[in-house]
């Protein structure tokens, strides 16, 4: 063994190098060197003599993790690195489909479909079987078969619920047919190839069993039931698993991952090796233990607790501004000081849950001339459904616009193939006229949409500006588009962003005609083109990170804002109906352990939906945190809103009121009272009561024991209590 290896390892990091031939699970928290414990640990493995460089398999998710791994591994030891089987699941199985692709009934030069290929390849099945395009969504068919094979499905083992499920299952066996003799394969077709042949080829699953006696995994927490049982199947009954991964950071149950595949390695595998990394070499420790505060609450944890050497650092600042507005335009005050005070822009982190909260951060980042970029997505006047709803409103001012009207044509589909565009641009080449010119004269789909676009003018002729956003995502059916997507649960969640996102763009209508003398649709649509292309920071500039939370996974910043905590929003209101709180409380502690030294939690006392106000409650998660962990830097601000019976009123959202215009009245809440403290009731308190649960005041009459408090509760809706028997408390 080589001593050099284990120096600057703690006691359970050398614990987890060093253990003998058995299978392990590493539960590594947070900031607590995981990559650094399976680097050395394959280095350990090789430099004692217990297996060569090819004798193991290391598996990540990432390309970018798997070439650190190796960089890693040639600093420890003098080695040739090239060879060896350390890759992603994907990579993985196409190496050992390329030396088996006889076994496999593969052409030694199989193909692999990227997305755009294998959606072409769909098309060109469902123009074969007459599918409807219009009935049948390529694009939800695509997810549909990647999603089945993901589960380690056949076309033959999908279930047929009903005739529009036997009619995918058909395509999906048509698909894999045209694959099979074209010779090429999808992402999701390597693993569950890789894995079949493994299952049937005994000999050969014989063979990488003899050869792969050590199989190590990062981020097990992220595989899913194929990734499982394909690494079960190399395992076999004598080879060590060693697992790393931290059951508290499993965010991806969207992609397939299932965290319950963790319990299910202690299980199959007979695991007595639970090895707990918590000291953390990230975070100040009251960050830590805010993180720590807040995940004992979820259910069926392996449990673990970070703890770090280093001092307790500054207590985690809580902003709650009175709008959304008033919370961005807090955080670029706050960041500007941080500049001053000598961190950088590259330093600092903005994490969101929804894409669709980006807007209202990046309108103040660009006022203040912030530079920023957005990690692992797009600015929001560059994102897809964005795009296609400003193009709508640019043909609707300009018919001369051609860019956007090839955008929109044939979106959502209406039966206009690239034939039919193809002979509308040649018309229009051989007139000399622009498109629209030559769509007027067209006739058939083409016609239509002429029609449609004809309509929209009409209608919002004399609308002010959001309700003309409102009227062109309602009847151009944009909308309608993406929520027929809700029912397919591969496109779920990117349909609920993309229509999260189009709210946002009446919000974006809204706050623009509130400060800017100029209202009209030309006006907007110029501040939309200038506010996608300002401030787009290069790769080597220092700016500002903007992500979802979901993206920040894996990296860590100096100073962390994390915004818009209130209830519905964080956690999402989708995840609360469908039962998956502990889910999103885990995607808080990721969110709270990638601040190093400061961390910020702001949240709005109303923010806006549909171009209206939203009275929100703080998030539940807040409330799991230690009071004297937090420094609050404001009052608790409200706005006294109308009553229910306002005809401003449009239902609930966000787990709280949606309202029309409210005139501020801003006050101090109490930290804690009720009604037999002699506390007032004031709207926009949180408060709860022993049948009801929680919720919040919107409305009150009388006082005294002749008054009464109207309280929207979470899950019992609105009602009126009696002062005198009301038995509220203030959260």
């Amino acid at each position: 063994m080589n001593p050099s290896l284990l120096a600057g390892l703690n006691p359970e990091q050398s614990q987890a190098v060093t253990l003998p031939h058995r299978s392990a699970l590493i539960l590594a928290g947070a900031g607590s060197g995981k990559t650094r414990v399976l680097t050395t640990r394959i280095a350990h493995l090789i430099s004692s003599g217990a297996v060569s460089p090819h004798g193991l398999l290391a598996v990540t998710f990432t390309n970018k993790a798997a070439k650190e791994m190796v960089t890693r591994l040639s600093a420890m030891l003098p080695i040739n690195t090239r060879g060896m089987w350390i890759g992603t699941f994907h990579g993985l199985c196409n190496r050992m489909l390329r030396a088996h692709h006889r076994e496999a009934n593969l052409p030694q030069t199989f193909q692999i479909l990227d997305s755009g290929d294998q959606l072409s390849a769909i098309k060109r099945v469902m123009k074969q079987l007459n599918v409807d395009p219009e009935k049948f969504i390529p694009r939800e068919l695509q997810n549909f078969i990647s999603g089945s094979k993901e589960q380690g499905l056949r076309a033959h083992e999908v279930e047929a619920y009903d005739p529009y499920t036997r009619r995918k299952i058909e395509v999906f066996a048509e698909y894999d047919a045209q694959c099979q003799r074209e010779g090429v394969v999808d992402f999701s077709e390597l693993l569950l190839r890789c894995y079949d042949l493994l299952s049937r080829n005994q000999q050969l699953r014989e063979h990488y069993q003899e050869r792969f006696k050590h199989i190590l995994v990062d981020e097990f927490q992220d595989t899913n039931p194929l990734q499982y049982r394909w690494l079960k199947l190399l395992a076999g009954e004598n080879n060590a698993l060693f697992a790393v991964g931290d059951d508290d950071q499993s965010i991806y149950a969207f992609r397939g991952a299932n965290v319950g595949n963790m319990q299910e390695l202690l299980r199959d595998f007979h695991v007595e090796n639970v090895i707990k990394l918590e000291q953390n070499y990230r975070s100040h420790g009251n960050i830590l233990d805010a993180a720590n505060a807040l995940i004992a609450n979820n259910r069926n944890r392996l449990g673990k607790n970070l703890w770090t050497a280093e001092n307790g650092g500054e207590q985690l600042r809580v902003y709650e501004a009175p709008t959304d507005v008033e919370e961005a335009k807090f955080i670029v005050e706050e960041i500007q000081q941080l500049k001053r005070e000598g961190v950088n822009l590259t330093e600092m982190a903005l994490l969101y849950r929804s894409n669709a909260q980006s807007r209202v951060l990046e309108h103040a980042l660009v006022s203040a001339g912030l530079s920023y970029r957005v990690y692992g997505g797009l600015r929001f006047f560059e994102r897809q459904e964005i795009k296609h709803a400003l193009a709508y409103l640019r043909l609707m001012e300009n018919t001369d616009d051609d860019n956007a009207l090839l955008r929109i044509i044939n979106f959502p589909t209406r039966g206009i193939g690239a034939r039919g565009i193809e002979q509308l641009q040649e018309s229009a080449r051989i007139n000399n006229t622009t498109l629209w010119d030559a769509a007027a004269r067209a006739g058939g789909k083409v016609s239509a949409f002429v029609a449609l676009m004809e309509t929209l003018r009409a209608g919002t002729r004399e609308l002010p500006l959001p309700e003309i956003m409102e009227h062109v995502l309602h009847h151009s059916g944009l909308r309608a588009n993406y929520e027929s997507e809700l029912a397919t649960p591969a496109k779920k969640r990117e349909a609920e962003e993309r229509l999260e996102n189009l709210n946002e763009l009446i919000n974006a209508a809204t706050l623009f005609v509130h400060e800017n003398e100029d209202d009209s649709l030309t006006a907007f649509l110029t501040h939309a083109t200038l506010e996608s292309g300002e401030h787009q920071a290069g790769d080597s500039d220092d700016a500002l990170h903007l992500m979802t939370v979901h993206s920040a996974k894996g990296l860590e910043f100096h100073t962390v804002f994390i915004t818009g905590l209130e209830e519905g929003l964080f956690p999402h209101q989708n995840s609360v109906d469908n039962g998956e709180v502990d889910e999103e409380r885990r995607l808080m502690y990721v969110a709270i352990t990638r601040a190093r030294r400061r961390l910020y939690m702001t949240f709005a006392q109303s923010r806006m939906l549909h171009g209206k106000t939203n009275y929100s409650m703080v998030s539940s998660f807040m409330r799991e945190l230690p009071e004297p962990l937090l420094l609050w830097l404001s009052p608790r601000f409200v706005q006294r809103a109308p009553s229910f019976s306002s005809p401003a009123y449009s239902g609930p959202a966000y787990g709280g009121a949606t309202y029309g215009k409210a005139s501020p009245a801003p006050f101090v809440m109490p930290s804690s009272a009720s009604r037999d403290s002699g506390a007032l009731w004031h709207v926009g308190q949180q408060v709860f009561h022993q049948k009801f649960g929680e919720g919040m005041v919107t409305d009150t009459e009388g006082s005294g024991n002749e008054g009464r408090v109207q309280v929207n509760f979470k899950r019992a809706g609105s009602k009126w209590l009696s002062l005198e028997y009301a038995k509220l408390e203030v959260i």
